[in-house]
């Protein structure tokens, strides 16, 4: 192998300019990467980016690392590997210019050769700056792995390998690949590459060697057609891969460079009858979509975090995610091709039209193909991968400039793979807006004097209007045309029409909003040349916050719903929260999709019944899986359950308070209005008349402090990761939720505290701090492994008995 994972030794410090550091500068602080030096920040409440970069400011900072560099690698080529900076990385080796990239998402290389000195100690060092330039929470710095890559003079170029399984059936598949070989030295070279396909036993199940003739400082593909028998197919239910290894060989038939990576047998296929079918079965996307941080780590993409969130989303009900709005990481692409999820990679969030005042639009002129070609790169042999987005909520999509602009992009891409489908996300309202402001400036005045429910409504409507309306068919027809699917967020309302007005058209909804689920997911299912859905989110995340929020208020004239005031942190917008727990919108969900027979209970927060209530668009109703309050006698609440049944009975405490309609006529959820009670609390299904399946709330008898791992075991290197739920339960391990406090948390042995927090959406607590408050009873801590040994957790909270989980490093 070539290839080497450079995230170790580093330091970081905030960048000063060059009269303040011959001062003294900044002090600078050893750091293992991937890191989000914003996470380091204060936040306030007059911070430029303001909510929607959940008030962390935004700022500049420096990475430097020293390595050495043996004599030998004269006959070598060095690249540095960079999968992610976040923003406007400039690098230099040795205090000189070596490249740059601006896009805060791209995969990109810098070539060192040039500037190494051999046999000595080198230096590299990365400055990267974010400002103002995003709609949400972006992060700052080397947030992702960093690879350096040393190869021989004549060497396989290895990001540049492309297979493809063109043809296949159940006897055999055809897997062909194009492999770039370049020769850097001042000869030919008379060479031989060896290319292997390998299975999940590392078995050799197909082969080929050929001879390789090339010239100085010339670069040339070699392409090979392998068979594969009885191939096992990769898909959501069996994400089967493969090993694919190609070996160069000199002319005495030795080794002297070999890559590999990972890949996947599979077949997709788009039309208007059948919908999207893999490996010819038709499937719907019940889609996910998320952005790029990872709660209370920040932006820090490192691989067990990625990881974590796909096992999470499965289990919850997802098969399919979509990286709004840009290009996925490596480590979520390794994951959802083991773990069977799809992914519907974007491009950009604008073109030429900017959102924040420094976003990339300043850069997109310049620089919009090369970033295409690196999110091509970077997915092409990843089965996972089956839809490309050029972009979204495009305020261009509605104009003839726009739709060249689309083709340009869509063509750029099949330019570089012409194995995957492309599509739009076009936002109905920002494609027309210029000709419907006005008249929504209007509706809107007379709606908030009435309040911010009424606002919201009027906004609904309003929207339902313009995405129905003649004046997008006609605007938005070239953008869509561009693609193969036509993305349309929150349309629902033109599946029907689109399937008569264009019948070649295959359609996604590439956003949809949870407090229409069931609507959604009904007209995807009725409607073949639908595909699927995507949510908005699949999990919450940093910035943009508040905006799936409830306020509440005992004004009846109260207007209300302006934006969030600091120290809001996230959207609350997530099926889960940023902390990975599952909201009771993820249960309503999952019985939607057909996935759960067994009901849900939620209670509405009821400390706040009989106020009003003013909930944001993406709201979901505000309410917890808990029957433990600290109410007075006679309390009211309000409860919800959801199901599938015919009927649904709630019993408390042997008590029945009647039956209710449930399932699809009242969209999966039905109200209830009882006087809390201490005790159990049971929701029974009826189908048929007859009674079904059940699920209980239980009220917890006291408050045990509870640590408990993810896994009892983990890797010693630094892309693992433990989770550690701490909980307040019962004896009989019932959550506690009704009375939250301060935890603290200490860790012995191999292993560092690397973010602690809960999923509160307002805090003005840190991550990076060892003590919290709970949230509803939990808190999540996050710890690094540092070395092989034995990691204890303690946790303390005050007047309770501490609690601990042990982790194992080493051995996995």
């Amino acid at each position: 192998m070539s290839k080497y994972l450079f995230n170790d030794d580093w330091s970081v410090r905030r960048k000063v300019s060059g009269f303040v550091d011959l001062m003294g500068g900044a002090a600078s602080k050893k750091v293992t990467l991937p890191h989000d030096a914003m996470m380091e920040f204060a936040r306030s409440a007059d911070v430029p980016g303001g909510a929607s970069s959940a008030f962390f400011p935004g700022g500049e900072v420096e990475y430097t690392k020293r390595f050495d560099v043996p004599a030998e690698w004269r006959e070598r080529r060095a690249t540095i590997e960079f999968e992610g900076v976040y923003r406007d990385a400039m690098v230099y080796v040795n205090d000189e210019f070596a490249g740059q990239w601006k896009y805060g998402y791209s995969v990109f290389r810098v070539p060192l050769d040039a500037h190494l000195r051999y046999g000595q100690e080198n230096v590299v060092r990365v400055e990267a700056r974010a400002n103002q330039d995003s709609r949400w929470y972006t992060g700052l710095g080397i947030y992702r792995d960093v690879h350096l890559v040393v190869t021989p003079l004549a060497h396989i170029v290895d990001d540049e390998i492309r297979i493809t399984t063109p043809d296949v059936d159940d006897e055999r598949a055809v897997v062909e690949s194009a492999i770039l070989v370049r020769n850097e030295s001042a000869v030919t070279r008379r060479l031989s590459l060896e290319v292997e396909v390998r299975d999940a036993t590392g078995a050799i199940v197909a082969c080929d060697r050929g001879p390789v003739t090339i010239r100085p400082h010339a670069t040339t593909t070699i392409r090979n057609r392998l068979y594969v028998d009885d191939p096992l197919r990769w898909g959501v239910d069996h994400p089967h891969l493969y090993d694919f290894h190609a070996r160069l060989h000199d002319e005495d038939g030795t080794a002297t460079h070999e890559v590999h990576t990972a890949f996947g047998i599979r077949t997709i296929r788009i039309d208007p009858r059948h919908g999207l079918r893999i490996n010819d079965e038709p499937i719907k996307l019940r889609g996910a979509c998320i952005h790029h941080d990872n709660g209370p780590l920040g932006a820090a993409t490192i691989p067990r975090a990625e990881e974590r969130r796909i096992e999470l989303l499965k289990e919850a009900g997802f098969n399919a995610i979509r990286s709004s709005h840009c290009p996925a990481s490596p480590a979520m692409l390794d994951a959802c091709d083991r773990l069977g999820v799809l992914v519907f990679d974007e491009t950009f969030d604008a073109w030429t039209e900017m959102n924040k005042p420094y976003d990339y639009t300043l850069d997109f002129p310049e620089w919009w193909e090369r970033d295409v070609d690196a999110m091509v790169r970077k997915d092409f042999n990843h089965p996972s991968v089956i839809l490309y987005c050029i972009g979204n909520e495009i305020h261009e999509y509605g104009s003839g400039f726009g739709g060249s602009l689309a083709r340009d992009i869509a063509e750029r891409i099949r330019l570089r793979d012409e194995t995957r489908f492309i599509t739009t996300a076009v936002s109905s309202f920002w494609a027309v807006a210029g000709e419907v402001i006005g008249d929504l400036k209007n509706r809107l005045a007379d709606a908030t004097a009435r309040g911010v429910n009424d606002v919201m409504n009027e906004m609904t409507e309003f929207f339902d209007e313009v995405t129905v309306s003649d004046v997008v068919t006609v605007r938005t027809a070239e953008a869509h045309a561009a693609a193969d699917i036509a993305g349309l967020n929150y349309a629902e309302a033109r599946y029907a029409p689109d399937a008569v007005v264009f019948p070649n058209r295959v359609v996604l909804g590439t956003e949809t909003n949870p407090r229409v689920t069931a609507q959604s997911w009904g007209a995807t299912i009725a409607h073949d040349h639908v595909i699927g859905g995507f949510t908005w989110t699949g999990w919450d995340y940093l910035g943009e916050v508040g905006l799936g929020r409830t306020d509440y208020t005992d004004d009846p004239e109260i207007r209300g719903g302006g934006d969030p005031e600091f120290p809001w942190l996230t959207a609350w917008a997530g099926d889960l929260d940023i902390t990975g727990f599952r909201r009771p919108q993820s249960y309503y969900r999952e019985i939607v999709y057909g996935l759960r027979r067994e009901p849900y209970i939620a209670v509405l927060r009821p400390q706040h019944y009989g106020r009003r209530r003013l909930e944001m668009q993406w709201a979901w109703s505000d309410a917890v899986a808990s029957w433990t309050w600290d109410l007075p006698s006679g309390a009211r609440a309000e409860i919800e359950v959801y199901s599938d049944a015919d009927e649904v009975e709630l019993v408390l405490n042997d008590r029945s308070l009647g039956r209710s309609p449930a399932g699809p006529s009242v969209d999966f959820r039905t109200r209830f209005d009882v006087a809390y009670e201490p005790g159990e609390l049971v929701a029974i299904a009826y189908r048929g008349g007859r009674p079904s399946e059940r699920a209980a709330l239980v009220t917890a008898s006291d408050r045990v402090l509870v640590a408990s791992a993810d896994r009892s075991r983990i890797r010693a290197d630094s892309g693992d990761l433990a989770y550690i739920s701490v909980e307040f339960r019962d004896e009989h391990d019932v959550l506690n939720s009704s009375e939250d406090a301060v935890v603290h948390v200490s860790v012995d042995g191999p292993g560092e505290l690397v973010a602690l927090g809960s999923a509160r959406p307002a805090t003005d607590e840190r991550f990076d701090s060892a003590s919290c408050t709970t949230f509803d009873g939990r808190a999540l801590a996050i710890v690094r492994p540092t070395s092989e040994g034995q990691i204890t957790v303690t946790v303390h909270s005050p007047g309770l008995a501490d609690a601990h989980a042990v982790i194992a490093v080493g051995g996995v």
